[in-house]
């Protein structure tokens, strides 16, 4: 039984540090002007310079995390100096190469913003440039792994969407043309956005993931969780859709404090509901919808193909079911699998975890909101 309260105490209070301390993949905007390239980062230069592990799914627990809680509050002068003494090391992890030789590269502009809420992350905005060779047809870029994921977004010297990429830690580029638009498979597109679905999960979607858990302890039968899951998943694949195409935009000071509403009440149904009520499914899809809209904020930040539009969708949502289902998993591991015939599993298990996602999705609600 201690065991049981122990893995309870951990899964609910996990969530309640990320807020403050979110790790998110750097953004590499490339642009090509007559002979050379330039490079602008949209990257968290405090986890940078404090060298916070990337594959971390939180700052905070990082042994760096009271160094970079120091830096999210210096003045942004006084951040650029402590820059300065990374500069060489950040320069040297990046790999900007014409047929395997090295290009030289410089930073030629930093614009960090003033110290705000240090609840929240800082985002800066750090510039390098380089000189292309005569006649260099194609680039390749990336940076060390120790960096974590990075996406890649390429605009043509014409202003076309040229090439778009999520790098895993370490990963390179594959040539992008200079002169225009990088053709890519369906298969690489597909297998690349696969890959940015699950992560979005695991371990970066604690909000996702608390909404999954939610659904998972109504029941310790399978049926009423296939019907949650399934509807869940019918919504957020429309809305996603709906969402990439353009047709519907919802802002996220919108989208967000309603995913955190949503938490809220698969939490308080699970505590006085102890069956899969009739209208259940319905709202669940409705809240699915608001799902996909978060999704779909998420894919078009990491530069989504628009050339291969089906193809990275369906890998997108593959990657979200695979990250889904591994989240039912491992919740049935722990408690289903155990505990889920014992006839005191719905006051020691549902109820409890249940008023722990309540909890945690209203802190989130009032956090997206008043705070």
């Amino acid at each position: 039984m201690r065991a049981i309260f122990s893995a309870l105490f951990v899964i609910l209070l996990l969530p309640l540090t990320v807020s403050a301390h979110e790790l998110r993949p750097a953004v590499a905007d490339i642009r090509f002007v007559e002979g050379s390239f330039e490079v602008e980062f949209r990257v968290t230069l405090e986890a940078l310079i404090a060298e916070v592990d990337p594959n971390l799914a939180d700052t905070s627990q990082s042994r760096n995390a009271a160094r970079y809680d120091a830096l999210r509050l210096l003045t942004p002068d006084l951040l650029a100096k402590e820059f300065a003494g990374f500069e060489a090391q950040f320069l040297s992890a990046i790999t900007v190469t014409i047929n395997d030789h090295p290009l030289q590269i410089a930073t030629t502009a930093l614009i960090i913003p003033a110290v705000g809420d240090p609840d929240l992350v800082r985002d800066s905005t750090l510039t390098i440039t380089g000189k292309i060779p005569a006649g260099a047809r194609e680039l390749t870029f990336g940076w060390s792994e120790n960096l974590g994921p990075l996406i890649v977004r390429v605009t043509t010297p014409s202003g076309e969407d040229g090439y778009s990429a999520y790098l895993q830690s370490g990963q390179l580029t594959d040539p992008i043309s200079i002169v225009g638009v990088t053709p890519r498979t369906g298969m690489s597109v597909f297998a690349s956005y696969i890959a940015i679905g699950f992560e979005h999960i695991i371990p970066k979607g604690l909000d996702h993931i608390l909404f999954v858990i939610g659904m998972f302890l109504l029941s310790t039968r399978m049926r009423p969780l296939l019907w949650q899951i399934s509807a869940f998943t019918l919504a957020h694949t429309i809305s996603l859709a709906m969402g990439m195409l353009g047709w519907v935009t919802v802002p996220p000071a919108i989208v967000e404090p309603l995913i955190a509403a949503s938490i809220v009440y698969v939490g308080v149904e699970n505590v006085f509901t102890s069956g899969l009520s009739r209208w259940r499914p319905f709202i669940v899809f409705v809240f699915g919808l608001l799902h996909g809209l978060g999704f779909a904020g998420v894919l078009a930040e990491a530069g989504f193909v628009q050339s291969q539009f089906v193809s990275g969708l369906i890998g997108f949502n593959i990657g979200v079911e695979l990250g889904q289902l591994a989240v039912i998993a491992l919740c049935f591991a722990l408690f289903g699998a155990w505990f889920g015939r014992k006839t005191w599993y719905r006051s020691v298990i549902t109820i409890p975890l249940s008023l722990g996602v309540t909890a945690i999705g209203a802190y989130w609600f009032v956090e997206r909101t008043i705070l």
